[in-house]
């Protein structure tokens, strides 16, 4: 891979994180059934999504960038 390429890779990917990162994109994807939780899931997987949530909010910074 030759540099010119690697670098238009690094921005791309800094440009798809940035855009996955934004609010709007975050409330749209909320609306979709597949990115929807269902409200009778086992209280195990429930404390799972939750400590994946605050894990996602604790890296917001690093997406935002």
């Amino acid at each position: 891979m030759t540099r010119n390429k690697g670098e238009k890779g690094e921005k791309l990917a800094t440009e798809v994180r940035r855009q996955f990162g934004a609010e709007a994109v975050t409330r749209f994807l909320r609306t979709l059934p597949a990115f929807r939780t269902e409200a009778d899931i086992p209280d195990r997987f429930r404390e799972l999504l939750d400590r994946l949530d605050g894990a996602e909010d604790s890296d917001v910074g690093w997406r935002r960038q």
